[in-house]
């Protein structure tokens, strides 16, 4: 044990002071372990925060929700055919009753029509490019939508169509700068007045497209008075969740069923509506994800390979320039394995100094993008021993070959050696 200790430790120091004395030679040879593990970390990091945030905004939105409407948000896999799309009947207030009624499962069912590029207006100030989403009741119930000033639509507000609304963080900073009380206040779209009962706290924009900060909240049956919500600029869609202890899938095929029967689709016919689930979204983010790490990879695989015959290049410079010490100590009795084990933890150590390298860039990243982009990205214990492991890895398949030349010296040549 203390052989191995005392190899460990000349090791570790001669790999420093190899560093001391050829400082640009070792330096642009860890250049490539640097950035091959760089590469690695880097893309794991990113792809498991991005991840997380996923699972994170689909505990939100509720992965127990189901999205009807006339566009579906992923295609099957062919071409998306937009031109049959377009041509389905819009959702109505009626099929929302009828799946309240008629299946059992659901908890939750409710209407959402989403109208973009809205102008909202308060005495001389003026936003564009609004959206506005009109809803019917239980509408929060669904969507994860907090109030931070004043309250939510109530359910006689909803259903009677008044001209109330809750508007977006955003919305509000803009239109009342200088924390002007917005409550009561009237405030101008789709040629009304409406009055405001709330303010959303900042929620930023969620996987499944929804951006409250940038939007007002008002009730469906108001717009009906303003618009025709049938029109193809307008769709409105269906949010159904699921009851607690409920399967999603089941509800789903239940759903489906009454919607054929209430718009008298034929056996054998497609649905002339789209059934979407926010676990499609993030299964087409995984095959994104996947191929991502696939390049990641390859890119730092190359970068390491270069590193590689680097340290390797390093290593048997290293040996040339010890051989007659070498020789010495195996004239004086040093095994051929302490030989070896000597030169495979110098470039163990030389490979890992580049990891370390590349791992404290992506830390530094990370803070970076977490404090510029308000987007937590995190470096993994897991993915730091990934970068640790694969820097030994690589530290051994460069410094075996050197190693095993050193190992295999014969003393007498060696000494003799110039």
């Amino acid at each position: 044990m203390s052989t191995i200790k005392q190899i460990t430790g000349t090791s570790i120091i001669q790999a420093f002071q190899e560093l001391r004395a050829n400082k640009l030679r070792t330096f642009l040879s860890l250049l490539g372990i640097t950035i091959g593990i760089f590469c690695i970390i880097s893309v794991l990091t990113v792809l498991d925060s991005l991840k997380n945030y996923i699972q994170k905004d689909m505990a939100t939105l509720g992965s127990d929700v189901v999205y009807v409407g006339r566009w579906p948000w992923m295609d099957d896999g062919g071409e998306y055919k937009w031109w049959e799309y377009f041509r389905r009947p819009s959702m109505t207030p009626a099929e929302v009753k009828a799946v309240q009624s008629q299946v059992p499962d659901v908890s939750v069912a409710t209407l959402c029509l989403s109208t973009n590029r809205m102008t909202v207006k308060y005495d001389d100030m003026e936003l564009s490019s609004i959206v506005g989403y009109a809803v019917l009741p239980e509408f929060d119930k669904v969507q994860s939508i907090e109030v931070a000033n004043g309250r939510y639509l109530s359910t006689s507000e909803l259903d009677g169509g008044n001209y109330a609304v809750v508007l977006g963080y955003a919305v509000y900073r803009n239109l009342f700068p200088g924390s002007v009380d917005p409550l009561g206040k009237k405030v101008t779209f789709m040629g009304r007045k409406f009055t405001v009962v709330g303010v959303m706290k900042f929620a930023g924009q969620n996987m499944a497209g929804f951006d409250y900060d940038n939007a007002v909240i008002f009730p469906y049956y108001a717009a009906t008075s303003l618009i025709d919500v049938h029109s193809l600029e307008h769709d409105p869609f269906l949010a159904i969740k699921a009851a607690e202890g409920k399967n999603i899938d089941e509800v789903k095929y239940e759903v489906e069923g009454v919607l054929r029967k209430i718009r008298k689709v034929r056996p054998g016919q497609a649905n002339n509506f789209a059934l979407n689930q926010l676990s499609q979204v993030s299964e087409r983010l995984n095959d994104i994800f996947a191929t991502i790490d696939v390049v990641g990879w390859l890119i730092g695989g190359l970068s390491l390979l270069v590193g590689a015959f680097g340290i390797a290049n390093i290593m048997f410079v290293t040996v040339k320039e010890r051989t007659k010490i070498i020789g010495l100590k195996k004239a004086i009795g040093a095994k051929r394995q302490s030989i070896l084990m000597e030169f495979l933890l110098e470039a163990v150590v030389l490979s890992l100094i580049g990891g370390i390298v590349g791992i404290f860039v992506v830390i530094l990243i990370s803070f970076l993008l977490t404090f510029l982009f308000e987007f937590e990205v995190v470096l993994s214990f897991f993915n730091f021993f990934i970068g640790i492991f694969v820097s030994i890895i690589v530290g051994i398949l460069a410094g075996i070959i050197p190693a095993i030349s050193a190992s295999r010296l014969d003393p007498v040549v060696a000494i003799r050696s110039n």
